[in-house]
Order: C-alpha cells, then structure tokens, then sequence
C-alpha cells in the first residue's frame, strides 16, 4: 500500500513596516496596530500600471537601454529607485531624459504619480508611495545598511496591489527581492532581468533563487512584456466578479483542473482571491475569456503548476509587525513559561509558515525570554504550509540580507550567521524546528500545543472552511495555550472557544469548553462536478481480476507471514498480513516510526536488528523473539531484507514476522511452577543481549566519528577564538563597503556619460569656432596664453608652444598699440570693450574684450575675438557717399523728406532746409510747429490719405516765421498687410519758382499789352 499526501494551505503576510517609520506622511502612528488600509482598485481614479524599477551598480546603462525602446504613451508610470551616493547631486535625470520623450523629473515631497511620466529618487532619500503619492523620508539606517528599494517596493505593494509591476535590474548584492515578493504576492507582476545580460548580476540572481518573479527577461524584452500584459490586465474587481459568476461552470473546471494536477481544490477560496490571481495569469498569456484559458490550462500542464503557484499567497517576513510581536511577548511570559516546569518543552505551531520567518522569529522571541529566567526549558516549534518550494527555502534558513531591516542588528549577531550577501539562521534556532509539507483541514493536526500562530491565512478562506479550521485549533491547544492571529482575521462565532488577551493584537486565550457541533474537515473539499470535456484524459476501467489473481492473493492471505516495508528513516510504507499482532500505533500524534510502532518485547530487537541490516546490506534473521500478543507472549523469528531492486526502492527494507512452533512444549515436561519463571528469565536475557548489541554497534559508530572529529574540532575551535572578533568586524564593514561601492559605481557611470557628452561639447565647439573663421584667445588672470583658434594666428604671431606666454611678448599684425591696455582695464573694471582694428594687410577687425566667466560667476581671466569686419567697413564707406550724395541732391531739390505714424506723430525726418527753423522735430506734432490754420489744412489731407490709402499730391502755402513759403506736399500712406501703419511726405520748395512763374506771366501780360497801347 503506497500513501501519498496532498496538501493545501496558503499564507499571506502584511508589509506595514515601510509605511510607519517616522516623518512618514502616512496616517498610523507608531503606537497603533491598525492595519494600514489598501488603496481600493474599485474606487480609484487612477487605474493604470505602476512600474517600480530597482537597481545598483550598471543600473543606468539599463534603464538607457529600457527606456530607449520604451514608448512615450505606454499609460504607465514608471519609478527608478537607484543607489546614490548620498554627498553628491544625481546627474540621472539630465543622463536619462535623452533617451525618451517621456517627461522625467525629480521626486520632490507629495509628488502625485501620473501615467507617461518617469520620477527618480533623489539622492539621500527612501520613498515611499501612498494613495498614489510619492513622500520622501530621511533615512534612519546608516549609509552601508540602507535599502531604498525594498523600502520603495513594499510601499508599491500595499498601496496598489494588483496594479504595481517591480523590475529588478543589475546590480550586486541582493536588495529588490523582499520587496519584488511582496509585489508578485500582492498579485502585481514581478519581472527580474535575464542575468547574462546583467553588467552586475548579483541583485538578478538572488531573486531568481527566492523564486519572487514572474519572468526572467533580457532588458530589450522587458518593455514588449509590459505593453502586452497592460493591454490584457483588467481593473475593477465588482466587474470581474459579475462576469466569473455568469462562467461559473468554467472556473469549477479550473478548479478540477488544479486538483487533478496538484491534489489541492481551491472550491472553498474566497472568489475575490481567486479571480484576481486567474486575471492576472488571463493577461500574462495574453487570454482575454475565462473558457480559452480552461481550453489553455488542459493543453498546457506547466500552466497548471504556475496557476497553483499563484494561488499559493506567501507574503511573511522576520517579525513582521512587531507591535504584535511586542503585545504577544508579554502573553508568553505570563501564560506559557510562568506555567512550565524546568525540563518541559513549550510546543508551537506555526501554521501558513511559507519561507520560514515567522517560525524563526517566534524561536528566537521564545529564546530571548528563555535566556532571562532561570528555568531549563525547551522549544519544538512544528512550521507547516503546502507549498513545497517554501518548505525546502525554509528548511535551509538561508535569507537575503535586506532581512537587517527587520531583525536588527543584535538580533542578527546573535542568532544568524553571515555569509556572502546572505544570513544563515544558527544551529541552535535552526533544531528546534520542524518543517513539514501539511494540510491543515485535510491532514490530522498536531496536538497539544502552547501556542498556535496563523496569521493572515484564514482571510482567503470562506467562512464555512474559517469555522472548521477555528475548531481545529481549538483541538490542537491545550487548555489555557495561546492563539495568535494576523489582524485583518477574527473568531466571529467561535469567540466563545477563546478568551480575549489583546484584541487588537489578535491574541487568544484557549477556553475548555465543549463544542456541540464540530465541523468534518474532511469533506472540505468536496467532490468535483464530473464534466466532460474534450481534452480531458478517459478514465480506464479496471479488467476483472482473473483467477491467477484471486489465488495468489488467497495464497498470501492464508499462508505469507504479516510483513512491513520501512524507508530508510524507519517509517513504515506499506503493510501486509496481520501486522497488529505485532505493531500497534502509539497514541498522540500520528506516527509510522516502526519502532515506536512495535509491542511489548520487540523494540529492542527490531531497533538492533535494523541497525545491523543497514550495516551489513544483508539479511539479518532473529530467532525466539517474545512479542507480548493478546496478554500473552509469543515467540517470532524476526527477518529484516534490503531492496536491491529496483533503484528507486533503494534503502527500503521489507521486515516479516513468522510464528515458531512449540516444539519445546510437546517434547520436554515442565513444572508450571517454573514455566513462568524460565520465560520470564529468557525474555529478560533475550532482551539484554539485544540491548547489548544495539549499544556495542551504537557505540562503534560514535567512537569512529569522534575519532575523526576529535583533531578537526581542536584545530577549528582554536582558530575559531581568533577569527570570531574578525568576523564581527568584517561584517559590519563589509554591508558599509558594499553600498559605497555600488554608489561609487553608479557615480562613476553618471560622470562616464558627462565625460562623453563633454568631449562631443568640445568637439562641437572646437568644429563651431574653426568654421565661424572668429580668431579667438583665452588669457588667464595672468594674461597669459591659454587657448587660441586657428584663425587668430593671422592676427597675432602665435604657435602652439607659445601657450602659458604673456600676451605682451607677442607682436601683432595689428595697427594698434593699445590692446595690452585694453585687456588690463577689462580685467580690472569688468567693462568689455568693442572697437575696430586694422592689421598692417589692410583687413578691419572688430576687437572685443570681455572678461572670462566661470559657472560659479569668477573671473579667471578674459576672451579676446577678431571679427572680420572688411566687407562691412567697404559697405559702411560705400553707404555713407551714398548718403552723402542723397542728401546733398535733397539739398539741390530743396525737399523736405519724413514719416509720420497713424497719429500723425514725425518719425523720421531728412534735410531740414535753413528756412525750416524747426528743431527736434521727431515725436512731435504739426501742431508744434504751424498755426492752426496751416495744422488743420495739412492734417486734413494727411487724415484723407490714412482713410482712403491714396497718394495726394497738392501744393499747399505754409507760414513759417514771419515769411509764407509754397510747398509740392506728396502724402503716401505706409502699407504692412493691407493695414496703414503710417504715411511719408515729401515737402519741395516752390516759392521761388512760383514767384518767378507769377513774375513771367506778368511779364507775358505787359508784352502783350505794350503794342496795342503804344
């Protein structure tokens, strides 16, 4: 007969930690156990992914090549958390923001996360996110111990839930991977960089072992990953419920699916729990309807396994909200150890366990009190779960060291032993544990405990299974022991098998009280619906047995003696025949040890016999073995057989019990007087030399291993005296050492990439200058040389040796003595100056002077550049005959040029004749300088020209002085886009030429009028 266990649990653990360190903008105060309250998916405004990015050293590079194919209207938000040095301003922002159009920026206090936007921790800060807000707080840790990104990602977690995405990237060490397990137990996604495409693969590789991520992809991958799992991921837990109901027939396949894979059903999960899990697993495949993805989970068994791990919630930590572990410390003190007397064990059990922190924080909090009173008491603590890769990372009791945050530094030195990047849990915590893969309402529960914890675990159960498992741990208690629970949990209507010692703390006195009615735990799992399904696998149907079938198990039934087949722990696996002469089950917790199994009269030899069946790898035979049988005694030959085959059975042995006839009784007379009396003696004496046997091979066993033992324990424990104060030392230094380096890393790849866009600066500028053809040289404070362009070697007479040279060692081409004057005064009074120089080769150079800045706004020195100006002098000279000659032909002409504006206010005037004794006339009116007579004649028509935009050209008598002159007026209006902006006027003299008209006509008349009067 073959047994096999199927178990099922889940575990689940708060973080609330992170959120109550001081200053935290968070509303629980640091003597409350309230548990901080989630954000509600349903209720929030802001459904879109949060994406918490961690990393250390060679994080930058990563998140340049994320960001790169990363596109800008994602709808997620993204948080980097980098390890920075703490004395230096991070240059991330300016390094990163040229690699995306996202907006980047910064973390400042209360910054409120926003979808396509990028935030970057600032340095010297831990963050944390709350409602959707990000809040900066000052580290309480010192530099070497802080963990700004498991600080940020527990935050991510309990704030957001299912919509926080954590990515761990290159770094050293393993910080991220407490923080991305809560993440992926929370139900968000967990993503850790592939480690080969890791520059440092330190933080990559510690999250794969702990097993806390989702998928393990190349950087490149990463963003393609998001965008599918964004698009297939939905939010609103009301709508999700409704349309799983509606499918209620396809999540019950789910659920025969998983039972038939893993042995656990999952029908008695509160279906919130379950739905979210299945979403999220819908939208990393990429399956928007639940009846594909049953369609899927029969195709792919993987799938099965990895939907079971989801189901499997197993959030915990060392110590994990130590309010309560404070609260149940003082429960212990007075209801457990007061009650022991010195030599007795304290039994616990820790169910839900997962990894294992809750069971060692609870032995190490029962031995921290142990060690302050003076009774000798010990600890067996039973840790169970389902979840069998938790067992086994339990059973090593190998943690990350971001655990430092949780347990403390003298707690760590005590109890943990360090190792590279990791604790291991000490011998002496590690032994009083025992670790086993259980059910807690299939499986028979362990009994008479001091103190039952589960915490966190029954809120995933309904309520039918909340009361059955009430009732077992109710059982399991002794009378008067301890129940401790998770705060989100309470008895509802079995408060009155417990009796209350802190409420808010979950801690419960066991009552003795009797129960009328307790639960059947093992119909917890109910039968499943039989559904038939296309792909689902037949069932065969057994062949009717045959007669070689029957007889031969007729044979052994009637004939065979009862045998057992034991492992090589000594448990038994199988039975058959009549063994309960023989075996008989101790009372208690169930056990299958075949020696604590065995009656009266056959421990001792079966416990020696075994012994040497191991030893020998043979057959061992034990003849007049008394076995007390029914009141009486019976003698047996005993025969213990090693399997040779098949492999797989390797180390299991088959023990047979066979009757011996009583030969002795038939033959030989003896006097019922003695009869009793010789057995008696005989059994005695089979015994001791059985006993004698067992301890002769026991102790050739020890004295082998002591020997061996002996020399090695001398060395290692005179060495060890010398190494120990080293270790501590080095310890301590070493997390100091390591995060320096990690932030020296970092700043070392920030100033890598400044250094390059430096040089491509200096190229750029160097390129700017040659082109521009600007002969430019740098003096310092000093006037020396310290930096010149090519074209400044036709000004001055310089090469390159010639830099750190006074500037007035050097002859110029220049047609000018004053340049070292110039420089001197520029350096003294700060005033640049700006003049126009020839060289002896006839080429103009427009000098300036202006002194030498620094970023910090110092002056070292001044900068001097030539400009060649020759084609603009030519020009200048060419534009003033020009204006020289117009000026001189409106002289000629007498005429009077201007502007006006639309108010009619002069703008520009030219040639102002000798008889136009008007002086500043610009930004002046008519009015200013006509009567009013001549003003409102000339506005008229310049008003005429505005409206009609219209030239007029008339000629109009103005009073100028004492004298009237006649003018030509030409009125033009000045146009930009169809719109007057103004109008310009011409004024020509034609008083002479009117006078000499008048004088011509006048005389045309008297010549005419001359003949006919003379």
């Amino acid at each position: 007969m073959c047994f096999c266990l199927y178990l099922v649990t889940i575990n689940k653990g708060i973080v609330k930690e992170i959120m109550a360190k001081k200053n935290a903008p968070i509303p629980k105060s640091s003597k409350t156990n309230a548990p901080l309250k989630k954000s509600t998916n349903e209720n929030s405004e802001n459904n879109f992914l949060i994406v918490g990015m961690g990393a250390s050293a060679g994080g930058l590079e990563t998140f340049n090549d994320f960001f790169e194919i990363m596109p800008e209207n994602s709808g997620m938000a993204f948080v980097l958390v980098q390890h920075l040095d703490p004395t230096h301003k991070s240059l991330m922002v300016d390094l990163i923001e040229k690699h995306t159009q996202m907006k980047i920026s910064e973390v400042v206090e209360h910054t409120k996360v926003l979808p396509n936007h990028i935030y970057v921790i600032p340095p010297n800060k831990d963050m944390a996110i709350f409602n959707g807000i990000l809040h900066l707080m000052d580290p309480t840790q010192a530099r070497g111990f802080r963990k700004p990104i498991d600080y940020f990602f527990r935050s991510l977690a309990e704030d957001q839930m299912d919509k926080a995405i954590g990515i761990v990237l290159s770094g050293t060490g393993t910080e991220g991977t407490l923080g991305l397990k809560n993440i992926k137990n929370q139900g968000g996604l967990a993503i850790v960089q592939e480690p080969k495409s890791a520059k440092y693969d330190g933080m990559p590789r510690s999250v794969i072992a702990a097993n806390a991520h989702d998928f393990i992809l190349p950087v490149k991958d990463i963003p393609q990953k998001l965008l599918q799992y964004a698009k297939n991921r939905k939010f609103g837990t009301n709508k999700q419920i409704s349309n799983f109901d509606s499918a209620k027939e396809h999540l019950e396949k789910v659920f025969i699916l998983l039972r038939n894979e893993t042995g656990c059903n999952f029908g008695d999960y509160k279906s919130s729990t379950v739905i979210r899990r299945i979403d999220k697993r819908m939208a990393l495949n990429q399956i928007d309807k639940l009846e594909n993805y049953v369609k899927y989970l029969q195709k792919e068994r993987d799938e099965v396994l990895k939907l079971f791990n989801e189901l499997l919630i197993g959030v915990t930590g060392f110590f994990r909200d130590p309010e309560a572990f404070e609260a149940l410390r003082k429960a212990i003190i007075t209801e457990i150890l007061d009650k022991k007397k010195d030599g007795e064990t304290i039994r616990i059990w820790v169910a839900g366990c997962s990894t294992g922190e809750e069971a060692y924080s609870l032995a190490i909090l029962f031995d921290e009190e142990i060690r302050k009173g003076t009774k000798k008491l010990k600890v067996q603590i039973f840790a169970s779960d389902l979840d069998v890769n938790a067992i086994g990372l339990a059973r090593q009791g190998v943690y990350p060291e971001t655990i430092a945050v949780d347990v403390g530094a003298e707690r760590l030195s005590r109890y943990f032993q360090g190792e590279k990047s990791t604790y291991r849990i000490k011998k002496e915590i590690r032994d009083q544990i025992i670790f086993a893969e259980h059910n807690l309402i299939k499986d028979p529960p362990f009994s008479k405990q001091d103190l039952v914890s589960c915490r966190n675990l029954l809120i995933y159960l309904n309520l039918e299974a909340q009361k059955r498992v009430y009732t077992i741990f109710h059982y399991a208690l002794n009378t008067g022991a301890l129940l401790f629970l998770g705060n989100s949990e309470s008895l509802g209507e079995f408060a009155n098998l417990y009796s209350v010692i802190d409420r808010k703390n979950k801690i419960f006195k066991h009552k003795d009280v009797i129960t009328k009615k307790i639960p059947d735990i093992t119909q917890l799992f109910h039968e499943p619906i039989q559904i038939n399904t296309e792909n689902s696998i037949p069932i065969k149907i057994q062949p009717r047995e045959n007669l070689s079938g029957i007889t031969e198990r007729l044979l052994l039934a009637t004939y065979a003696p009862a045998c057992t087949i034991i492992n090589n722990e000594g448990d038994a696996v199988y039975f058959s025949g009549n063994t309960g002469k023989y075996l008989q089950p101790s009372p208690g917790e169930a056990k299958l040890n075949i020696v604590e199994m065995a009656r009266e009269g056959l421990k001792t030899d079966l416990r020696a016999l075994i012994v040497k069946a191991r030893k020998s790898k043979k057959t061992e035979v034990r003849k007049g073995v008394n076995v007390k049988t029914n009141g009486k005694f019976e003698t047996i030959i005993l025969k213990i057989r090693p399997f040779e085959s098949p492999k797989n059975y390797e180390g299991y042995y088959m023990i047979t019990f066979e009757e011996m006839e009583q030969i002795e009784a038939t033959t030989i007379e003896v006097k019922p007087a003695q009869t009793h009396e010789v057995s008696e003696m005989f059994a005695l004496e089979q015994e001791l030399i059985a006993t004698k046997e067992y301890l002769r091979s026991t102790i050739e066993e020890l004295e082998v291993s002591n020997e061996e033992l002996k020399s090695s324990n001398e060395e290692l424990q005179s060495s060890n005296e010398e190494l120990q104060s080293t270790n501590e030392e080095l310890e301590t230094s070493k997390e100091e050492l390591q995060s320096v380096n990690e932030e020296i890393v970092t700043m070392n790849t920030e100033l890598s990439s400044k250094i390059d866009e430096l040089a491509q600066a200096y190229d750029d500028m160097n390129n700017l200058l040659a082109s521009t053809e600007i002969g430019t040289i740098f003096l310092d404070a000093q006037l020396k040389i310290k930096r010149f362009t090519p074209p400044m070697t036709k000004i001055i007479n310089l090469i390159q040796t010639d830099i750190g040279r006074p500037i007035n060692h050097l002859s110029s081409n220049l047609i000018y003595d004053g340049l070292s004057n110039d420089v001197e005064k520029v350096l003294n009074k700060l005033t640049p100056i700006t003049t126009s120089v020839k060289s002896g080769d006839g080429i103009w150079y427009k000098m300036q002077i202006l002194p030498y800045r620094t970023s910090e706004n110092m002056i070292e020195g001044v900068v001097i550049t030539f400009v060649d100006i020759t084609n603009e002098k030519q020009l200048t000279n060419e534009l003033k005959t020009a204006k020289e000659n117009y000026e001189h032909l409106l002289e000629m002409s007498r005429t009077i040029v201007y502007t006006q504006d639309k108010n009619l206010v002069y703008t520009t005037i030219g040639n102002i004749q000798p008889n136009f004794q008007f002086v500043k006339m610009i930004g002046k009116k008519d009015s200013d300088f006509y009567s009013k007579e001549d003003t409102a004649r000339l506005e008229e028509l310049k008003l005429e020209v505005i409206k009609n935009k219209k030239t007029i050209r008339k000629n109009v008598s103005l009073n100028i002085g004492n004298t009237a002159y006649l003018y030509d007026v030409m009125i033009r209006p000045i146009l930009k886009n169809n719109t007057v902006e103004g109008i310009a006027c011409t004024l020509i003299d034609i008083t002479e030429l009117h006078e000499a008209e008048k004088n011509i006509a006048k005389l045309k008349k008297n010549s005419n009028n001359g003949p006919k009067s003379s």
